[in-house]
Formats: structure tokens, C-alpha cells, sequence
């Protein structure tokens, strides 16, 4: 793991946080969480730490950078699990996934979480959760004041826009977690 998270920061391809993806694996472990679907698997770090959680374990995850995704086989090659982790390099707004999963981790372009979200809630098992990562976005959602460029405001509005869909979003109950860069868990409302 060492060495991805080298090549991470060398190239300057963000991964989870260190808080943030203990959380999130332990999480995984709690509520015996055995299928996953991730969108924006980057260099394949935190499917690699999810599916390390358990040997029962299968994930899908979606990367669309070729390069990245050239890198996350590579990676999920070296720890020989590329039985249990499923890659596939297209766009998730192109994926045709028909698979039903116990946790949906979205992880990807910030702007499209909403869209990700309606996407694939349908793919959730109904006691199933959506984990968003970066809903702090280091910082920034609680403080746009601070903000100087025009395409960080906007980025920064449409994470905002996202935190208040989750709030208001009667078919799902949402925790925010003040860990890493700010994770949200959404489960079904009964």
C-alpha cells in the first residue's frame, strides 16, 4: 500500500484520506458489507482497502481516465485480487451495471454527485447505504467565502447542492461524518 499511495502523491491523484478509509473499511466490516460498487476507482486504492476488509468481498468499480485505470489493474494484479474486484474503464454516466450491492461508494467528479447518486440507487439493496466521500472538500463547503477562483465557487456550489439533496431527500436518511475530508452515509428511510 505504501507504494500506491507513493504513486498517488507523485502524481498528484487524490485517495482517501487516511481517517477517511479507516472509517470507511471499518464500516464495511461492522455491517458485514460483502458487495460493492464504487464510482471512481482512480489508481484502484480504496477498492484494493475495501476488498482487503474480508475475503468474501466482491467489488465493481468504474474508472473512465484511461491512464488511471491502466494503473488500478495493474495495482489489483499485484495483490492477486482480481478475482473479487471487477474494473471497468468507461464513464459511469455509460456503465450499464444490472448487479444489486450492499454499499454504492461514490467517489469521483464532485460536480456529477447528485447524478451518480439517482443513477445507481437503484443498483442498492434496500438495506443497502451510499457513502460519498470529500463532502467537506478540504474545508471549502463551510467556508466559500474563502474561495477566490470561479470554477472552485461553482465546484464547491454543486458539492453544496449535493449535501442539501442529501438532507432533503425523503426516500434516504443521511449521517454526515466529520472524518477525513467529510464522508455522508445514506440509507433508506423505512
Amino acid at each position: 500500500m505504501d507504494k500506491i499511495e507513493a504513486y498517488a502523491k507523485a502524481n498528484n491523484i487524490p485517495i482517501m484520506e487516511e481517517f477517511g478509509i479507516k472509517f470507511l473499511t471499518d464500516f464495511i466490516k461492522e455491517n458485514k458489507i460483502k458487495r460493492i460498487l464504487e464510482i471512481g476507482s482512480a489508481i484502484g486504492y480504496s477498492a484494493i482497502k475495501m476488498a482487503l476488509v474480508d475475503k468474501d468481498i466482491f467489488i465493481t468499480t468504474i474508472e473512465r481516465d484511461e491512464q488511471r485505470y491502466q494503473e488500478a489493474v495493474k495495482n489489483i494484479r499485484e495483490f492477486n485480487l482480481e478475482d473479487r474486484i471487477n474494473i471497468m474503464n468507461v464513464d459511469a454516466f455509460d456503465a450499464i451495471v444490472d448487479d444489486k450491492y450492499d454499499l454504492i461508494f461514490i467517489d469521483a467528479a464532485k460536480g456529477q454527485y447528485i447524478k451518480f447518486f439517482e443513477k445507481f440507487k437503484e443498483n442498492l439493496n434496500y438495506n443497502g447505504f451510499i457513502i460519498s466521500d470529500n463532502i467537506n472538500f478540504h474545508g471549502l463547503t463551510k467556508n466559500p467565502d474563502k474561495i477566490t477562483s470561479h470554477n472552485l465557487k461553482a465546484l464547491v456550489r454543486k458539492i453544496n447542492n449535493y449535501i442539501d439533496f442529501l438532507k432533503n431527500n425523503e426516500e434516504f436518511t443521511t449521517n454526515f461524518i466529520e472524518i477525513g475530508d467529510g464522508i455522508s452515509i445514506s440509507k433508506r428511510s423505512k
